[in-house]
Formats: structure tokens, C-alpha cells, sequence
């Protein structure tokens, strides 16, 4: 009886090896990159960790519709190294020693995959689950609606055009001021000045021209 008991104690403590290791059906390997996300700042990775990092399993596990009853204990750990990596199997709470598919423990971890990221203080690039891809962080939605952005642009563009439009015929307007003051102007020197009924050149100055037939007169009488 006692030995019975033994070698079924045995076998249990042999099941979950023969369930989590490398490359062991619907098993995962995980690399954290502690030393290149955090620097000086990396935290030593621990029993402590190793149960956060359980937990956050279970927690995805459990917010995945089939899999409400996982636990902690169901997370199970192997070949953890130095440089941090391991590999992890989820085995099935309602049948013993049966692991969950590869896919819904895939779906789970890429459905919390920024939830479990955050628990780390990592990213997908340095907490890799090396055979779930990756995934993009949500989208940030702006605080102002695209609408209301839209709006304001068109809003914009139609006050600039009415400016313009303003400052165009209002440019129009002095232009036809001043063409018809430019042509008076220029018939003005167009002018031909008339005197005594005879074409001559306008007068420069105030004092005018001076008549050579007069000059000569005036020259003739002149006192010594």
C-alpha cells in the first residue's frame, strides 16, 4: 500500500515535467529583456515574479469567455534561465493533467497582452512570447472628435477665402481710382500750349519764355 502510494506521488510529481518543457505541446517559450527596458533600474527576477507572472496568466485566462476557472496552480513554470526565459504550459482545470489548446492561450495572451506588458514595466519587445506575434498597442483617441476637427479646418479655409476675396476687390477698386487720375495726367503733357493763335510749347515756370525779337530792343537801349 505504501509503495502505492509512492509511486503515485511519483507520477505526480513527474506529470507536470512531463507537461511544461521545451517544446512540449501547447507550450510557450518567454524572453524578458529586464537589463534593456529598464537599465539600472531592472528588477531581479524572482519566485515573486515568476507567481506575478502566473497570476497575470490566470488573469488572461480568466477573461477569456471558455476559461473562467483558471487558477494560479494551473500556470506552470519550466526551464527558467539566468538571462530571463521559460517556458510555460496552462493545463485544463477540469481535466487533470490536460494542457489548454495552444490557440486559446494564445487569443488570451493577445487579448491582455498591454495588461500583462504593464504588470512588467516591459513591452513586446522586451517580454516576448516567442510564438504569439505581437501586438499593437490600442489606437489613442483624441480628446477632440474628428468632426469637430474637420469642422474647424473647412471653418478656416472658408474665412481665409472670404479675406482674400475682400482684400482682392478692395485692390480692384483703388486701381480703377487711379487710372482715370493717371490718364488725365498724361493728357495734361499731351497739351499743346496755344498762344495768340500760333501752337507753341507750354510756358516752364512762373516767368515764362522770353521773345528774341524783344530781347534785341531791350539790349540796344541799354545805358552804358
Amino acid at each position: 500500500m505504501l509503495r502505492l502510494l509512492l509511486l503515485a506521488a511519483a507520477a505526480a510529481a513527474a506529470a507536470p515535467a512531463q507537461l511544461c518543457k521545451p517544446d512540449a505541446q501547447n507550450a510557450f517559450k518567454v524572453r524578458l529583456s529586464l537589463k534593456t527596458a529598464l537599465g539600472e533600474n531592472a528588477y531581479a527576477w524572482d519566485a515573486q515574479e515568476e507567481f506575478l507572472f502566473k497570476a497575470m496568466v490566470a488573469f488572461a485566462m480568466r477573461r477569456y469567455s471558455s476559461r473562467s476557472t483558471t487558477q494560479t496552480a494551473n500556470v506552470l513554470l519550466c526551464n527558467v534561465t539566468d538571462r530571463v526565459s521559460f517556458w510555460f504550459v496552462v493545463t485544463d482545470p477540469s481535466r487533470n493533467l490536460t494542457t489548454v489548446p495552444g490557440r486559446e492561450v494564445e487569443a488570451a495572451i493577445r487579448m491582455n497582452r498591454h495588461r500583462i506588458n504593464s504588470a512588467f514595466l516591459l513591452s513586446d519587445r522586451t517580454l516576448q512570447f516567442l510564438k504569439i506575434t505581437s501586438t499593437l498597442a490600442p489606437p489613442l483617441e483624441p480628446s477632440t472628435p474628428v468632426w469637430l476637427i474637420v469642422f474647424g479646418v473647412v471653418l478656416c479655409l472658408t474665412l481665409a477665402g472670404i479675406v482674400f476675396l475682400i482684400a482682392g476687390g478692395i485692390r480692384q477698386r483703388r486701381r480703377r481710382r487711379k487710372e482715370p487720375r493717371q490718364a488725365e495726367a498724361a493728357e495734361e503733357k499731351a497739351e499743346v500750349a496755344v498762344e495768340n493763335g500760333i501752337p507753341c510749347e507750354a510756358l516752364e515756370g512762373k516767368g515764362g519764355r522770353l521773345n528774341g525779337g524783344f530781347a534785341a530792343e531791350e539790349e540796344r537801349f541799354t545805358p552804358l
